[in-house]
């Protein structure tokens, strides 16, 4: 297991520890950036699509607060940039 996947192993260990998830994808976009100012302190750029439960009734500073609360030790060192869609389950269309 490479330093990348290490990290979002990680990452996914904590946001459910943090939520009840029910779909989870992390998919690590730092190769978008090379060169980027923030590429060079070995932070990536990650995007995450989460649907849990504990975001029903929250705005989205909410949520995108809640997820970050929940990766707080990764940022920045380990996280330079998060790309967050956060749903609910009633809001996916099946």
């Amino acid at each position: 297991m490479n330093i990348n996947q290490q990290r979002i192993a990680a990452f996914d260990a904590d946001l459910r520890k943090a939520f009840q998830v029910q779909v989870l994808k992390i998919e690590d976009e730092s190769h978008l950036h090379a060169g980027h100012a923030g590429a060079a302190s070995g932070g990536g750029h990650f995007r995450l699509e989460i649907i849990a439960p504990e975001f029903r009734g929250l705005g989205l500073v909410a949520r995108h607060r809640a997820i970050y609360a929940a990766l707080n030790r990764h940022i920045p060192k380990e996280i330079h940039a998060l790309t967050i869609t956060a749903l609910a389950p009633d809001e996916v269309a099946i």
